[in-house]
């Protein structure tokens, strides 16, 4: 029927960016990642939701862990900076800092997973309907 990406835990590139943008604006983070692509993961919450609806057909729920490699830190950085929602967070606290807040989180990815090619987990979970 659909599919949700996990917790933002469970998504390492994005934690590791949302964590670096944290201290480029310490006082107001860009949570964009953390709340709305990862925001909807709790399986009871979304059963929950699926009833409220008026949906009662079985469910099954499918956890699909995956790697997610680019060639060099800047890669995921630039895609989820700039190629994302997450830039308009960053533009709406200080449009001048977009660069800054990129180099910030390719360095966290740097620092996390080395700097040549890059290898992090990602999971997502797939709702269906039980056969």
């Amino acid at each position: 029927m659909f599919n949700v990406w996990g917790r933002i835990e469970e998504n390492e590139f994005a934690e590791t960016v949302t964590t670096a943008l944290e201290s480029v604006f310490p006082s107001d983070p860009p949570r964009f990642l953390a709340r709305i692509p990862h925001g909807y993961h709790d399986r009871p919450t979304i059963e929950r939701a699926l009833a409220d609806g008026g949906f009662t057909a079985s469910l099954q729920f499918t956890t699909v862990p995956e790697r997610s490699r680019a060639s060099s830190p800047q890669i995921p950085a630039i895609a989820f900076c700039q190629g994302t929602p997450l830039r308009n967070e960053i533009q709406a606290r200080d449009a001048t800092r977009i660069s800054e807040a990129t180099a910030r989180a390719a360095e966290a990815i740097a620092r996390r997973f080395g700097g040549g090619a890059v290898d992090g987990k990602i999971q997502a979970h797939v709702i269906g309907i039980e056969k």
